[in-house]
């Protein structure tokens, strides 16, 4: 498989390690630097676009390869409100799409215990869930995206919540996210669900970034052969 890289920090770097070792191709990087290089002449023989870039140029990044009719797996964050109009220019265009606030294999198990679990409390009022995240002094967003999710999905599953909030003590039916940013963590999500008499927690604990590296190329294998608008839990077959 052919691999245009789109964003060199830190993940790029891991994703370009991650995809070599499985034997595929990067053809391509783009960059701060050489943004201009991003157009059809240079992206001839690429299959996929892995986009882990900055939340102002994902949509531009993302919607330059779907009319390029190259399939693209983004994990930026921060643009999301853009994702219908994403989905409707890849179908438009009869490619693939995947964006994930979180590629690691584990927090999308994590994603789908989360679920799960949010659904059997709702007939356990007396439990109230919490949220913690965290991640290294460099990371901008807060709290992260995949602390977002994970609250948007206890809310989609429990009717006694109605959106989250990083303020403690808010109102009762919003779901409390606490994010810390220390050292070097990769990342760090902790769901806790409290009651008077005991405590349930779901946690997920990167050791690095390796993992999130890995589970995007996994995504590009997936979706390169595919045409849709995809999600990780197609990936995973949940």
């Amino acid at each position: 498989m052919n691999i245009a890289l789109i964003g060199y920090g830190r993940m790029g770097h891991e994703i370009e390690e991650a995809a070599l070792k499985r034997g595929h191709v990067i053809k391509i990087i783009i960059d701060e630097i050489n943004t201009a290089d991003l157009k059809p002449l240079n992206f001839k023989e690429v299959d996929v676009a892995i986009e882990f870039s900055v939340p102002g140029s994902a949509f531009r990044n993302i919607t330059k390869c779907l009319e390029m009719r190259i399939s693209v797996v983004s994990g930026t964050t921060g643009w999301l409100h853009d994702y219908e109009k994403i989905a409707g220019i890849c179908r438009k265009n009869e490619t693939s799409f995947i964006h994930s606030s979180n590629f690691s294999l584990g927090v999308n198990i994590l994603f789908r215990l989360n679920n799960i679990l949010a659904g059997l409390m709702e007939h356990y009022p007396n439990y109230t869930p919490f949220i913690e995240e965290i991640h290294h002094v460099k990371k901008l967003d807060a709290p992260s995206g995949t602390a977002i999710n994970l609250a948007n999905a206890i809310t989609s599953r429990h009717k006694g919540y109605k959106g989250w909030t990083p303020e403690s003590g808010g109102p009762g039916n919003m779901v409390h996210i606490n994010s810390v940013r220390e050292g070097s963590v990769p990342g760090t999500h902790v769901i806790t669900w409290n009651s008077e008499i005991d405590n349930i927690s779901l946690r997920h604990e990167a050791r690095s970034r390796q993992g999130f590296a890995l589970g995007a190329v996994i995504a590009a294998e997936f979706i390169s052969v595919r045409k849709g608008v995809f999600t990780m839990d197609d990936v995973l077959g949940f």
